[in-house]
């Protein structure tokens, strides 16, 4: 499974960091490092609602107040 987030400007500002970092520990913690990628991108021209997000090229918005559940439901779910 392979996870994009945007780190252009505007889901910076949003907090791409703090979701990138999440993810992360969430993967690890999980033992899913073997089954999940992270990776980043410029712009998606998806960034009205929060961070842009895609998982297998569907795209999300997350924040990072919302990424657990959003790992729980869209990645773990469906590893």
């Amino acid at each position: 499974m392979k996870i994009t987030v945007c780190i252009g400007s505007s889901c910076h500002i949003k907090g791409s960091r703090q979701v990138v970092e999440r993810l992360k520990e969430l993967i690890e913690q999980n033992k899913l490092s073997d089954k999940v990628e992270v990776g980043g991108t410029f712009c998606m021209s998806k960034c009205q609602d929060g961070v842009c997000v895609t998982v297998d090229d569907v795209f999300y918005s997350v924040s990072p107040e919302t990424v657990d559940g959003f790992f729980e439901n869209q990645v773990k779910a469906k590893v």
